[in-house]
């Protein structure tokens, strides 16, 4: 690869659809053309020296849970043509061995994570910024189903990481740079639909303007 990816940045709040617009978007294109990185997976291991009742309360919602050195570094050897191995995040559960995760470039380097603009040194990377958003009633009731369904929480903890964690996070370090971006998606619905029709005008352009070339 001699030439520089399109790089895209995709942020929102927890709640927001924005797996579900990930999913929809990747399905455009194959594994040749777009790769993936997640800010999720350059959380710092904590879970080994904690009992289950202090993760419980660890605020994982703060720039400074993340590896950011890491996960630019790994960006920079996407950008210059390089495969990235990295081990993926397990959500703290210790019964989970994770797996090691291949990452190849690609023209189009997609990087997501609820502090991508937050931290400068990838904001100014991103050719495209992309903000996802929904009311917080409908985000919320999509935290407590995803949390209580798939991940064991009571609806206390589910609570708890809301008003304490979650939403002063994301009015801190995610929703000041809403106006920032190049395009804003709001995702109350429940219909696939409109996602769908959203991600497929993207992707159409993007295959115009960026792999046209390719």
């Amino acid at each position: 690869m001699g030439k520089k990816p399109f790089i895209i940045g995709i942020a929102g709040g927890s709640g927001s659809g924005k797996t579900f617009f990930l999913k929809c978007f990747l399905e455009h294109f194959t594994a040749d053309e777009v790769c993936l990185v997640s800010q999720d997976d350059y959380y710092h291991p904590v879970a080994a020296g904690m009992t289950k009742e202090e993760i419980a309360l660890y605020n994982f919602d703060l720039p400074k849970t993340i590896n950011n050195g890491q996960l630019i570094d790994d960006i920079n050897l996407l950008i210059n043509g390089h495969t990235v191995y990295k081990e993926e995040y397990t959500f703290n559960n210790l019964d989970i061995v994770p797996q090691i995760l291949e990452i190849k470039p690609a023209p189009i380097l997609i990087v997501e994570g609820l502090f991508i603009f937050h931290f400068k040194e990838i904001a100014e990377k991103l050719d495209l910024k992309i903000f996802i958003e929904a009311e917080e009633q409908v985000a919320l009731s999509r935290r407590l189903k995803r949390d209580l369904e798939e991940r064991g929480y009571s609806h206390e903890d589910v609570l708890y990481r809301w008003e304490n964690h979650v939403m002063p996070a994301y009015k801190e370090y995610l929703l000041p740079y809403r106006d920032e971006c190049h395009q804003v998606i709001v995702n109350n619905t429940q219909q696939a639909d409109e996602i769908i029709m959203v991600t497929e005008v993207i992707s159409r352009e993007l295959r115009e303007n960026v792999l046209s070339g390719e």
